[in-house]
């Protein structure tokens, strides 16, 4: 049977990018780039003229000049032929690099089977322990009308600020924040990010989190809140 990839549009690949929503059931970091204009490139996998996956490539934003193979989807029926499917999308797309998530395990194989100078980008975490931190003074003010971020007022003095962008797939919210070098090491963060998570809940939301695998102090802050580590952003190049 033959495999083949076709370039084709956004909206020609969307019934498939909702079944692979639902099969990662969690946040997904690079959701929203197929709505960017000019950022991604989409293939539509087939076998014998058949759909039954696809493949997306990363082009524009921070991605410009390089081509990062990113989304890689299989029908269950047909993941008997993954590799050969693989293979067909990187023939079509001449892709040089992948940038994957690695709690989608499709993917992931695929990375650690084809790429090489594999690296860890970001820790990924998820909310799964609800805390009752306090701090004495501490007061969580709302953003004012022109502003995003809320901020974290310790006996009047501003102390830091966060905020929940919602560039995952729904209803997931990326939880940010950040302390004055003055009020560190005082467990700020970690009560700033707990307020922010029952914000999110507030909003109907699932809140997420990540860092930077080499920031311990950040890893710290988001545990103690009772954030979890479920998964990595990896890169490798092909």
């Amino acid at each position: 049977m033959g495999t083949c990839a076709k370039p084709v549009s956004v909206a020609d690949i969307s019934l498939w990018r909702d079944l692979y929503r639902q099969e990662m059931n969690c946040q997904i970091v690079h959701d929203n780039m197929h709505v960017r204009r000019g950022w991604t490139e989409e293939y539509l996998l087939e076998v014998d003229g058949s759909a039954v996956g696809y493949g997306s490539v990363l082009v524009g934003g921070p991605w410009t000049g390089t081509r990062t193979l990113f989304e890689f989807f299989v029908a269950s029926p047909w993941r008997a032929r993954v590799f050969d499917l693989f293979d067909a999308l990187r023939d079509a797309c001449n892709t040089n690099g992948m940038e994957v998530q690695s709690n989608d395990a499709l993917i992931t194989v695929m990375l650690h089977v084809f790429a090489h100078e594999i690296k860890s980008e970001s820790i990924l975490f998820e909310d799964k322990m609800t805390t009752a931190l306090s701090v004495d003074g501490a007061v969580l003010r709302p953003p004012a009308e022109t502003e995003v971020d809320w901020v974290l007022e310790v006996d009047g003095a501003d102390a830091g600020t966060g905020g929940i962008l919602y560039h995952y797939n729904r209803p997931y919210g990326d939880i940010y924040m950040g302390v004055k070098e003055p009020f560190r090491r005082r467990g700020l963060g970690s009560y700033l990010v707990q307020e922010l998570k029952q914000i999110c809940y507030e909003r109907g939301s699932v809140p997420g989190a990540r860092c930077n695998p080499e920031n311990v102090a950040s890893r710290r802050t988001l545990q103690k809140a009772g954030f979890v580590p479920f998964g990595h952003i990896l890169t490798g190049k092909l």
